[in-house]
């Protein structure tokens, strides 16, 4: 089975979120169990400066706004990838800086509408040997709305491929006006509600919605959420629709990058079973504290430290945790870790509360891996409290570290962390600490209850053993995509 696997981004060679982790791994899973698989990719400017050598294997003349694109098509040439990588190089549309979205300043590029629908004609070009590569597809598999518009394109071609589009968030539509919809030259019958016309605009995701045989999104319970109004974007009367080939798959994780058996990232290797996993993790405790500025006396400190990875944006309940924190600070000795960026006022104020409490606060606004890495090994429990999340990864990250996470109950946190009490503890399955409302107090009522558990040392022991024994890889996300590409 061939499949052509495509997204707007992809680690380590251009990353702004899980969907990069996704596009990585899961083509890496799919070949391990059989299909032979191609990624295909924008040659972002930044992303071309990370590869070794590459190969041209074909050109494509691609429709533009007022003016035909050459594209050239090259193969990466880099260890690093198991599977082929395909880039699609258009430089007056993805040679500029910024992210693959944005400029430096952060506002989106005002002709992302021609970039990404440029991108995925290339790409349906591509799946039926346009290039004369001597390659073409039996399944294209999409992912988020910059992709949205293969399924579409495809439907135009004479042979017939299956066509499965992911919805990784539901949030990000790609929503164009109908001006950008005729520069674009798209099929007039595409302007409707059964196609992609969305409240006199137009959405890519619904178009790949629309236009493809399969639909997937990264967990059970986000599937089912996003046919609700709560969720849904205004997207869920078409998805109720369509239910029947709207399936949730469950994202896993790079079981090799995530190890703290050899993370080359962490102070002190441990693994699941090994007697010492607490004494390992208090060793990278004092590693995390020392690289945030942390004196030797606050490294020696035994109190807790709870740690949060991730955007600095409402989505991810930061609102709730900038409430329990000044409590949590009064009422015990926790201290907080918190890596990541966003919203200008959250990151402030996460400075403010530094600045006040320098012995009980750490903080690094902006990203890095290895010291993401670090928190997942070093804190203590793991806060994700996110208002939705269709997957989410770090969740799994931390229970692969022996971190319990603290999780909303939502999306794919519900499907992976079970509620830790004695009983569930005992019989295997608690592994982490689950609040339903989004309430402030109800992430405050949780971490008190967590932190409390902690002090029992047996138990506590036993939690870590939980977590660090379930199986979070990619093994049957693959298995289970690869049963329903043989579906169509």
């Amino acid at each position: 089975m061939k499949v052509l696997f495509t997204a707007s981004e992809m680690y380590p060679l251009i990353k702004t979120g899980g969907l990069a982790d996704v596009a990585y791994s899961l083509p890496r899973a799919l070949t391990e169990a059989g299909a032979e698989v191609k990624v295909v990719l924008p040659a972002y400017h930044e992303l071309l400066k990370k590869i070794d050598s590459f190969r041209i294997i074909g050109w494509l003349q691609i429709p533009g706004v007022e003016q035909i694109h050459r594209a050239r098509i090259i193969e990466v040439q880099d260890d690093r990838f198991d599977v082929p990588v395909w880039l699609v190089d258009i430089p007056q549309l993805f040679c500029r800086p910024g992210n693959p979205y944005s400029s430096p300043e952060g506002y989106d590029w005002p002709d992302n509408a021609e970039r990404y629908a440029t991108f995925s004609r290339a790409v349906a070009a591509l799946a039926v040997d346009g290039a004369s590569a001597g390659w073409s597809a039996d399944v294209v598999h999409s992912n988020d709305w910059q992709t949205g518009l293969v399924p579409a394109f495809l439907s135009m071609e004479k042979r017939v491929l299956t066509r499965v589009f992911t919805i990784h968030n539901l949030a990000y539509g790609g929503h164009y006006s109908h001006e950008e919809f005729n520069q674009l030259k798209l099929p007039w019958d595409w302007w409707s509600h059964e196609a992609m016309e969305f409240y006199n605009g137009f959405s890519m995701l619904k178009a790949g919605i629309a236009f493809s045989d399969h639909v997937t999104t990264v967990s059970p319970t986000y599937a089912k959420e996003i046919c609700t109004p709560e969720f849904g974007y205004g997207f869920e009367g078409l998805l109720r629709s369509r239910q029947h080939k709207l399936t949730g798959i469950l994202n896993g994780i790079d079981t090799d990058d995530w190890n703290p058996a050899v993370d080359p990232h962490i102070a002190q290797h441990y693994e699941a079973g090994q007697p010492d996993v607490v004494a390992s993790k208090r060793k990278n405790r004092q590693a995390l504290l020392r690289e945030l500025g942390a004196n030797s006396k606050q490294q020696r400190n035994a109190a807790p430290v709870l740690g949060f990875v991730g955007r600095l944006v409402e989505q991810k309940g930061i609102d709730l945790l900038l409430h329990a924190i000044p409590k949590l600070l009064l009422e015990t000795n926790a201290r907080f870790v918190i890596l990541g960026s966003g919203q200008t006022d959250y990151e402030q104020r996460f400075i403010t509360l530094a600045k006040q409490h320098p012995e009980r606060i750490f903080i690094h606004i902006g990203y890095s891996e290895g010291l993401a890495h670090l928190v997942e090994a070093g804190a203590d429990l793991f806060l994700m409290p996110s208002r939705f999340e269709p997957c989410g990864l770090n969740q799994m990250y931390s229970l692969r570290y022996g971190t319990p996470p603290i999780v909303h109950l939502t999306g794919g946190l519900a499907d992976t962390v079970t509620h830790a009490t004695e009983e569930t503890i005992k019989d295997g399955s608690g592994n982490g600490f689950v609040f339903e409302d989004q309430h402030p107090d109800a992430l405050l009522n949780t971490v008190r209850d967590a932190l409390v558990l902690r002090s029992r040392h047996k138990l506590w022991k036993q939690l870590i053993n939980n977590a660090m024994t379930e199986q979070h890889d990619w093994s049957e996300s693959a298995r289970q995509y690869l049963e329903l590409y043989k579906q169509y």
